[in-house]
């Protein structure tokens, strides 16, 4: 049995976080977040494909070479990206900091950064703040750190799940930041998890490789992958169970959990999106590879006219027909089949008329609703959580720097 716990990133055994206000952002506003394990342990990382990546993602990549964490330190209000060499030297100064604050080798802490992109990262004034950011730290700091990563989010996202394996109690925390620059191309935003499980490096690895696939690599917002997307996820085995590894029970459970855990963060982003008033779960199923169906549920999430059909409540099923049409993916439109919130639209590649119209019309008044898609081809499934295109959209992303 799995729960919710509002504690978030400090749910499980051994972690606490913090949030403070270190003068990246206007005076008041938490901008500097601290997670801690109370011990070292295995870690699993998945990143953005963006070929430009900032400074905390490169330097992440390098430490996760190691395989083990015990600190992540991530800042809001500046991404560290596009700034060279200097910004490198700002990542590795503030994880030097936490190390030395901390007593811990320098590749067990990881860095995270999220907001403008090309400015100098004010290191000297996130250095400045970290001894108070490690004497704040606590188990009931979870909300105040998940508070301090967000940019134009309008809420923190926090959770946490539960599950027995292997005879004891596991717990999964997380938090998360995200609400533009959202597309599944790994990972669309900034994650971070925790757990008390006992389990290997490599099978921790897998299982957020999995859970990610599930989650945050099925949401669309608008179509952009940031510079600076990661998900981590910490262990401490701190929960006692016999070590969990691959190919087992356990780890097929675990799997499930992590997942449970991922996939009501990565709705959070989709329904806090900037200037979203809606979400909708896109279904495709019956196609001839998991890859094609995935391309059409990308296509289709993708498209402007859908999403903009969508924030207009205009029931313009067409315009998902044309979606599926362009997708690269073959197909015979004969044998195409979509529903809007489970009412049939298109049966065998036809319109059902206006009396089908008007059913789905009442569909598109929804703030949430599913689109199935059957395209008779195979048996392969995939799914995308999409948004609206909405005139507050333009607005906050027309002016994001000033």
């Amino acid at each position: 049995m799995s729960q919710n716990d509002s504690r978030g990133i400090t749910a499980p055994l051994g972690f606490r976080a913090a949030g403070l206000h270190c003068g990246i952002k206007k005076a008041g506003v938490l901008d500097l977040a601290l997670v801690v394990s109370d011990r070292s342990g295995p870690i699993g990382g998945v990143f953005t494909t963006n070929r430009v990546i900032a400074a905390p993602v490169a330097l992440d990549r390098l430490h996760l070479r190691h395989g083990v964490g015990r600190a992540i330190l991530i800042n809001s209000g500046n991404a560290n990206a596009c700034t060279g060499r200097p910004g490198m030297a700002a990542a590795q100064r503030t994880a030097a900091v936490v190390a030395r604050t901390l007593g811990i080798p320098i590749h067990e802490v990881f860095i995270g950064s999220t907001g403008v992109i090309g400015r100098p990262l004010p290191v000297d004034r996130i250095i400045k703040a970290v001894p108070a950011l490690v004497e704040r730290v606590s188990s009931l700091g979870g909300l105040s750190a998940a508070r301090a990563i967000l940019t134009t989010d309008l809420k923190p996202k926090a959770i946490a799940r539960r599950a027995r394996i292997n005879g004891r109690m596991v717990i999964i925390g997380g938090m998360a930041k995200g609400s533009g620059m959202i597309h599944p191309a790994m990972a669309t935003m900034l994650g971070y998890l925790t757990t008390d499980a006992a389990i290997t490096r490599t099978a921790l690895q897998r299982a957020l490789t999995q859970a990610v696939d599930d989650s945050f690599n099925c949401i669309s917002v608008d179509g952009d992958t940031s510079t600076n997307d990661t998900v981590l996820c910490l262990a401490n085995g701190l929960a006692g169970n016999r070590p969990i590894t691959e190919g087992t029970s356990a780890f097929r459970q675990f799997v499930r959990l992590l997942t449970e855990a991922c996939q009501p963060l990565a709705l959070a982003i989709c329904r806090d999106g900037e200037g979203v008033t809606k979400v909708v779960k896109i279904e495709v199923e019956g196609a001839g590879t998991t890859l094609q169906a995935r391309q059409v549920a990308n296509t289709i999430g993708t498209s402007n006219l859908v999403k903009t059909a969508l924030f207009g409540e205009d029931a313009n099923w067409g315009r998902v027909m044309a979606a599926i049409g362009r997708a690269g993916v073959t197909m015979d439109p004969a044998k195409i089949h979509v529903s809007f919130g489970g009412v049939p639209m298109v049966r065998n590649g036809v319109g059902l008329g206006p009396a089908a119209e008007r059913r789905i019309a009442k569909v598109f008044h929804r703030k949430e609703f599913t689109i199935q898609v059957k395209l008779g081809q195979g048996r392969h499934r995939s799914h995308l959580w999409t948004t609206d295109l909405s005139y507050d959209y333009v607005r906050i992303n027309a002016s994001y720097r000033s």
